[in-house]
């Protein structure tokens, strides 16, 4: 089966031209609080991108695709480290994307915000990872 990941490539590309564009502008300015939209839109983006299809790359390893589908974000996660698709390293750096994501939501903006931005830089790594973990394989 063939996994398109042209969407969370696109996504990711967004994603780092966002974070190069916040870093050349000061807080306060305009142009930084667009920056600053769309690094949080994209992070947010990729995340559940890249939940959906590892979900797909696991599909093999369960009994029926249901099986797969049926999986917690955290639990997919945790069986591509399992199936050794990706390191526990990493497991754990997802699932606490995921945390920043679903906690901080619920907080004021501007600490949602903040969380965010510190954790990209190594966020847009490991889904630039994912992504070659995705495709490893394919039949294209």
């Amino acid at each position: 089966m063939t996994i398109s990941t042209d969407h969370i490539r696109r996504c990711i590309q967004t994603l780092r031209t966002a974070c190069d564009g916040l870093e050349r502008h000061e807080a306060g300015d305009v142009m930084y609080e667009i920056y600053r939209a769309a690094c949080v839109k994209e992070f947010e983006l990729v995340l559940e991108q890249s939940g959906r299809l590892l979900k797909k790359k696991l599909r093999p390893y369960f009994a029926s695709n249901r099986q797969a589908d049926q999986l917690t974000f955290n639990d997919i996660f945790r069986h591509a480290a399992k199936h050794c698709l990706i390191s526990g390293d990493s497991c754990e750096r997802w699932l606490e994307y995921r945390a920043v994501r679903n906690v901080t939501a619920h907080e004021c903006r501007e600490q949602f915000t903040a969380r965010t931005l510190e954790i990209l830089p190594q966020f847009v790594a490991d889904a630039e990872e994912l992504v070659y973990t995705i495709e490893a394989g394919r039949d294209d």
